[in-house]
């Protein structure tokens, strides 16, 4: 029996194009052999979608930890991107270091999703070893469809809710 492929699946077509998108990249430098992969992989794909990542949208930060705070920096003025990936590597070792570090990394990028009505993409591999991480940086290019596609979504719906009189 074959494996069950999980995740996001594959973004619809139609929300795909990125042209006039601003998104940035909150990566961090801890394990930057796997981040700095994964931050190319989604540079590229972002092309691929017609985003063009202007150098002050990419904000390098020491670990995982500090993803949140470069997150809402990028989303709020001045510089106001539409998405963020957040990229980053947590790889468990022999103390709690682990739990704590990426809990607070997935609970503090939601928070900055939700306080500021913007994707956050949660690209933060959390990993017993660094095989497993490394299998994962093929993800990537996946966060990057995940961004174009639901701030075209979030796009649209505010166009539906003008059309028919909401707002």
């Amino acid at each position: 029996m074959a494996a069950i492929e999980k995740g996001a699946g594959e973004s619809p077509a139609e929300f795909l194009d990125g042209s006039g998108l601003k998104i940035g990249i909150a990566v961090a430098r801890f394990n930057s052999d796997i981040t700095y992969k994964m931050r190319d992989l989604c540079l590229t794909r972002l092309g691929e979608l017609g985003v063009t990542v202007e150098k002050s949208h990419v904000f390098d930060v020491p670990g995982s930890f500090e993803l949140p705070l470069a997150a809402r920096a990028l989303l709020d003025p001045p510089v106001s991107v539409d998405a963020v990936i957040a990229i980053g590597a947590v790889i468990r070792g022999e103390t709690d270091h682990y739990e704590h570090i990426a809990n607070a990394a997935s609970q503090g990028l939601l928070r900055v999703s939700e306080d500021s009505l913007k994707p956050v993409i949660f690209g933060v591999l959390t990993t017993d070893t660094v095989e497993q991480a490394v299998e994962r940086i093929k993800q990537a290019p996946g966060y990057a469809d995940s961004a174009v596609e639901i701030v075209n979504r979030l796009n649209g719906i505010g166009e539906r809710r003008w059309r028919i009189g909401l707002v």
